[in-house]
């Protein structure tokens, strides 16, 4: 029987350990999944934490050697992530842990890639920026142990990196590149600062939303063989479980967590959500929001985020991905409205009587103006001038606007961000 259109859709998910404490499971984890030698990888904000440390020694208490790589970059650059790779093979590891952000995740995920299959992480990167080489077989064991609630890293077959050299954000996407197995212990955000909670908890709105509004997935044209299927398929009965959940759960608690970072019952629903949504979007993919904010994350570094460490300016993703968010779901609301109306109620945490196409945008100003988010992109150093630049930056993530539930062009593309100059 011949299909036209795609009839099928994958489900695959990381195994999760959740909950207080979980942390402690680390040696345990580790030993179950038959490593040796392992990196541990983690950034310099975190390592002043104390986490990576204590995880060590709860692997080495297992009778497993680790090997610290404290230098991962908060966003990562490729050579940032090259740099880690060759520290894997330097030390010759059979796995890898990773204690961080999405940030250190990621790294994580490409230097096990690179590790396990050696070429340049070029040959890797998604086309039409890179060679989009697929990895020929299973990678090391990756254990992830996230310390924000955001990006879903842990859950997800992605890993995002900035090009400086050509101004651009992109990143490499394969169903290997999954970890292995995840723990998520809510104790881990109590240092969290507010506002990388507030970044990272609007990065999980923003999964959510793109996930539960992409393009169906049999709306997509037949491959030709199952090995061409997209890692982002599009919107699928089982991606919509999990990304309903994280927009009720974030609608819910994230103006807690920031409010709190001792309010570990938001904290840990935001984790929670953070790794549903990871889930949702692994799986159906994430579109015009995205696609935006990787220019903007790459083509300026002006902006200095309040309550980051480190010295480099940079955008934090959440913020880049929430700032054209607004705009561009009002611009896709004529494809799906019942279903934009779905995604209001669950992040108001009641069905909206009457909700039209604004209804939607206007939630996500009203969130972002409660935990302190950027008003729009001019805030993050960019102008009128920067628009062309911009959008064109934004067509090269293929990928990603091959999800959206309508066409989306140049011309579409510059008025989205445009008007998201300022959202108010």
């Amino acid at each position: 029987m011949a299909f036209d259109h795609e009839t099928i859709f994958t489900m695959e998910a990381t195994p999760v350990k959740y909950g207080a404490g979980s942390s402690q499971d680390a040696g345990w984890e580790c030993r179950r999944l038959g490593v040796k030698r392992v990196m541990l990888v983690t950034d310099p904000g975190v390592a002043a934490l104390g986490h990576p440390e204590r995880i060590k020694r709860l692997i080495e208490h297992e009778g497993i050697e680790v090997v610290v790589y404290d230098r991962a970059r908060v966003e990562p650059t490729i050579g940032s992530v090259q740099d880690a790779a060759a520290f894997a093979l330097e030390h010759e590891v059979d796995g890898f842990v990773s204690v961080g952000g999405g940030s250190s995740i990621d790294t994580a995920k490409v230097a096990n890639l690179v590790f396990t299959h050696p070429a340049p992480v070029m040959d890797y990167v998604n086309p039409p920026v890179g060679g989009g080489k697929k990895p020929p077989a299973p990678l090391k064991p990756h254990l992830a142990i996230p310390t924000t609630s955001g990006t879903g890293s842990e859950a997800t077959t992605v890993a995002v990196l900035d090009i400086p050299e050509i101004k651009l954000k992109t990143g490499i996407s394969h169903r290997r590149l999954r970890p292995t197995q995840a723990i998520v212990d809510p104790e881990l955000t109590r240092s969290l600062p507010a506002q990388v909670t507030s970044s990272t908890g609007l990065d999980v709105i923003c999964h959510a939303a793109e996930s539960f509004l992409s393009q169906p997935f049999d709306a997509r044209p037949r491959p030709e063989s199952p090995d061409d299927r997209p890692p982002y398929q599009g919107a699928n009965p089982i991606a919509d479980v999990w990304s309903a959940k994280a927009l009720e759960l974030g609608g819910r608690y994230l103006r807690r967590a920031v409010a709190d970072c001792d309010d570990i019952e938001a904290r840990g629903y935001m984790m929670l959500a953070a790794t549903m949504a990871g889930v949702g979007f692994g799986s159906a993919g994430v579109h015009i929001p995205h696609a935006c904010a990787y220019p903007i994350a790459s083509l300026k570094h002006e902006y200095q985020p309040p309550g980051y460490p480190g010295d480099h300016p940079f955008v934090p993703h959440g913020h880049s991905v929430i700032v054209t968010a607004p705009a561009a779901l009002r611009f896709t609301y004529d494809a799906m409205p019942e279903r934009h109306h779905h995604v209001a109620g669950l992040l108001a945490g009641e069905p909206i009587p009457d909700a039209d196409a604004d209804t939607l945008p206007d939630i996500l100003r009203r969130l972002m103006k409660d935990i302190d988010a950027p008003r729009g992109i001019a805030e993050l150093g960019y102008t009128e001038d920067d628009v062309p630049g911009l959008v064109d930056g934004a067509l090269k993530q293929e990928r990603l606007l091959a999800v959206a539930p309508k066409p989306v062009g140049a011309e579409d593309l510059r008025h989205i961000i445009a008007a998201s100059m300022s959202n108010w």
